[in-house]
């Protein structure tokens, strides 16, 4: 695996010269100010029971739909469109090394495009008149969350990629398989039929695999080693099927 940093350093720069990053770039800190001035102006108009970094946090999964299929869709849908990945693996760099070089400069961006929106936190405590809309068990919290999470959401996006040649493709499905595990999961722990005693334990696997309540529970400062288990395998997973998958594609080519 000696070939991973190379490979990733070499991904950061074409990521930071590539145009579609800074779209996404200016799409998600468009996003986030806005929630962020408009949580803000709630705050000014009344007293609420909790902090901005709170409520801040709970619409996380927003700017997820956007900022993931953006910055994931051209991974290796546009490497294998130009044929360049087999290019790539003729030399002696293998299947996996390529996965995880182009998954981890996502992965950084997607790090460096968070960490940025530190910043409204920094105007918030320079200038805010009362310290207690800081709440700085709720930032750590949130971050942490942000960057867990973050691992499974990239690898997502990676994955749905090594899918389709087309980018548009790959972005779309990116976005369903979020959708599905963000919002689809809640909605299935409605379905009646999953009540039944003979579905107990497809039941609860839903109730774990819930991420919205994971991220309550960060932001609460609750770290549960069960989440941090079904964000590191979930990972591990969806890595694992993009190597297979991009191995498959190359074979039946």
């Amino acid at each position: 695996m000696r070939h991973i940093f190379t490979i990733l350093g070499h991904e950061i720069r074409m990521l930071l010269v590539n145009t579609s990053t800074y779209i996404a770039a200016v799409l998600f800190l468009t996003v986030m100010g806005l929630i962020f001035t408009g949580l803000l102006e709630v705050y000014s108009q009344a007293p609420q029971e909790t902090s901005p970094a709170s409520d801040f946090f709970r619409l996380f999964f927003l700017p997820v739909f956007i900022l993931v299929p953006l910055m994931t869709m051209k991974s290796l849908a546009e490497e294998r469109r130009l044929g360049t990945l087999e290019t790539l693996l003729t030399t002696p760099v293998s299947t996996a090394e390529v996965v995880m070089g182009k998954y981890g400069a996502v992965y950084f961006l997607y790090l460096l495009f968070w960490g940025s929106t530190g910043g409204l936190f920094y105007i918030l405590h320079r200038f805010a008149a009362n310290p207690r809309l800081l709440d700085s068990g709720t930032l750590v919290g949130g971050y942490l969350y942000v960057v867990v999470s973050g691992l499974l959401y990239v690898a997502i996006g990676v994955f749905a990629s090594a899918l389709s040649r087309n980018q548009a493709v790959a972005a779309v499905l990116t976005g369903v398989m979020l959708i599905v595990l963000i919002w689809g999961v809640p909605l299935a722990l409605n379905v009646s039929l999953l009540q039944l005693p003979a579905f107990q334990p497809v039941h609860a696997a839903l109730e774990y695999a819930q991420v919205s309540l994971h991220l309550d529970d960060f932001s609460r400062g609750i770290i549960d080693t069960r989440h941090l288990f079904f964000y590191f395998t979930g990972t591990a997973l969806m890595l694992i099927l993009t190597i297979l998958g991009v191995e498959a594609k190359l074979l039946h080519n």
